[in-house]
């Protein structure tokens, strides 16, 4: 899915203009954010691109949204 990634201020966000959704960044796999999950603040985990640390925001990638269990680990990726 398209997302686009922006920052306000210390705040990152996603964008998933599909969905008309924009969320809070909570949490990053790697502090360089490319390349790992993230965590939206409504329990979205999304899987980013490895992208090069110092690209420029906002972007659009074409990320993909995780399955987690009940634990918010994630399990597998959804096909759609």
């Amino acid at each position: 899915m398209k997302v686009t990634i922006r920052r306000s201020g210390s705040v990152l966000s996603a964008y998933v203009p599909k969905k008309d959704l924009e969320e809070p960044i909570i949490q990053v796999e790697h502090e360089s954010l490319w390349g790992g999950f993230v965590v939206l603040r409504n329990g979205w985990w999304l899987q980013l691109p490895d992208l090069p640390k110092d690209t420029c925001l906002p972007v659009t990638v074409e990320a993909k949204k995780l399955m987690t269990d009940g634990a918010g680990i994630a399990v597998q990726r959804e096909t759609s």
